[in-house]
């Protein structure tokens, strides 16, 4: 029996790149912010690029605090929902064309959401990661962290639960 020739891998980036920028496309506040994702295989890095109607503290200057806890619980929220669609994408059952047209997965709801703000969020861009601790058929757990200059001084991190949509 003849084994099956592997996909090229531009097609797959081009599966895979189609399939996240139709999930984060599809959330109308997720474009508002102006978040973005970068990817690197399964793994995913949240890009909020500073812009000033994201300043809360004209006086500081500072980040608004509502925009930092958003844009952690959406880097939760979009890597949780890629950890459990990765296999549907990378099998071809999602097909990102669908997506594209709006036929979007239901993504998970906020259960609870912790945010410790570690410092002032400076005028300029911040990114953030998320890591699955937990994710059951019903329920999952995530810890986010958020960071600007450099990884190892964060600026806020939160804990979530979340309730997962059914299959």
């Amino acid at each position: 029996m003849a084994r099956k020739k592997p996909e090229p891998v531009q097609i797959v980036k081009q599966r895979r790149d189609a399939a996240l920028g139709a999930l984060v496309g599809g959330v109308p506040y997720i474009r508002y912010l102006g978040i973005q994702f970068e990817r690197h295989g399964d793994e995913l890095t949240a890009v909020l690029p500073f812009e000033e109607k994201l300043i809360g503290n004209p006086l500081l200057p500072a980040l608004h605090g509502g925009v930092t806890a958003a844009f952690l619980e959406t880097t939760g929220i979009i890597t949780l929902s890629w950890s459990y669609l990765w296999e549907d994408i990378e099998s071809g059952k999602l097909d990102p064309d669908t997506l594209t047209k709006g036929d979007l997965p239901r993504l998970p709801k906020t259960i609870d959401f912790t945010v410790d703000y570690l410092r002032s969020g400076l005028p300029r861009d911040a990114y953030a990661r998320a890591r699955v601790t937990r994710s059951g058929r019903r329920y999952a757990s995530v810890q986010v962290e958020a960071w600007q200059d450099h990884r190892d001084r964060p600026m806020a991190q939160a804990t979530a639960h979340f309730l997962m949509p059914r299959p």
